[in-house]
């Protein structure tokens, strides 16, 4: 084991985690994972393990110490430990505050200590039920009531922005903030609500396709090798410091669509059954009708934003193999 890496990701095991860790590794960088494996796998990085250049360590971003241990051994850090998919936002709404909140804070504290640069994982979720498209980083957020639940993560990753840029602004940490608008590919588990591979194994194994709403809602998938590539150039980037910047594709797509567009390359004879929303989950859940970023920022920081086309995407993932997990 290295006494000191150049990158820690924390929930490195998990889908873009082990992604962003299998770049990092392949571009000669050393890597110390941190993650308490409860959304993660070991599986998601199971080749990695035997490298020289690579530390898995299990613990929490909660704990204070096992954070301060993991920091002090790395140059740069990468932030995506994080509450992750609906169905953990709307049953977990203690869990998914603290870790979000509680786990950036401490981030961000251990970073202070020797000027650590930081990456920030955010969420097109943050912008609430804005109608405003296509969502620009400094547009306003429009959040629903607090006595529902959907919108805790919304509320705590909008935190843990305002928080990261108070350390850059009070105390010149640099920081880098990134908000992700659907990130898919191989790898990717349907457990928590992420709906491609939730079409794709309901597909390939001859279920029904469960599309929640009335499937007019749009959403904007993007390949998670691009977006790693997009992390990776605003982490270079000198001029991305301080900055909230939108990572996506611009292509929109129903989810009605998309599950027709699943079933055929997909060549199965699955149903697409609609399921509404007051069925699918508890009561007062709302979603967002439209989610499209603006990506001029991240083109003018890195030139490029992800271009994948969703037909794309989708043989992409059917070629993995069946995702896990559908709920």
């Amino acid at each position: 084991m290295l006494t000191s890496y150049d990158y820690l990701v924390t929930g490195g095991a998990g889908f873009i985690g082990s992604h962003l860790c299998e770049r990092l590794l392949s571009d000669g960088k050393s890597v110390c994972v941190l993650d308490d494996l409860s959304t993660g796998s070991l599986k998601n990085i199971e080749t990695l393990l035997p490298s020289d250049d690579f530390n898995f360590i299990k613990g929490s971003v909660l704990s204070v110490e096992t954070v301060n241990e993991c920091v002090s051994l790395c140059s740069e850090i990468i932030h995506l430990a994080a509450a992750v998919g609906v169905e953990n936002v709307i049953n977990k709404p203690v869990e998914t505050i603290e870790t979000n909140v509680g786990g950036t804070e401490n981030i961000l504290r251990a970073a202070r200590k020797n000027n650590t640069k930081v990456f920030i994982a955010s969420t097109s979720e943050v912008y609430g039920k804005s109608w405003k498209v296509p969502f620009a980083e400094d547009g306003d957020i429009v959040l629903g009531p607090t006595s529902r639940n959907r919108w805790s993560y919304a509320c705590s990753k909008a935190l843990d922005e305002f928080l990261a840029l108070a350390y850059n602004q009070s105390y010149g940490l640099p920081v880098v903030i990134c908000r992700f608008f659907n990130t898919v590919g191989p790898r990717q588990s349907g457990r928590y609500g992420m709906v491609l591979p939730r079409f794709i194994n309901q597909a390939l194994t001859g279920q029904p396709i469960t599309v929640f709403g009335n499937g007019t809602q749009t959403r904007c998938f993007s390949l998670v090798s691009e977006v790693v590539d997009s992390l990776l150039a605003l982490m270079n980037n000198p001029q991305a410091v301080g900055k909230v910047v939108n990572v996506g594709s611009t292509e929109e797509i129903t989810i009605l669509e998309l599950a027709r567009r699943v079933r055929e390359i997909s060549g199965s004879n699955s149903e697409i059954i609609i399921v509404p929303y007051k069925d699918a989950y508890p009561e007062g859940f709302e979603d967002m009708q439209r989610r499209v970023p603006d990506v001029s920022r991240l083109i003018g920081l890195t030139g490029f934003s992800p271009k994948a086309d969703t037909n794309t995407i989708i043989r992409k993932v059917i070629s993995w193999g069946i995702p896990e997990g559908v709920v």
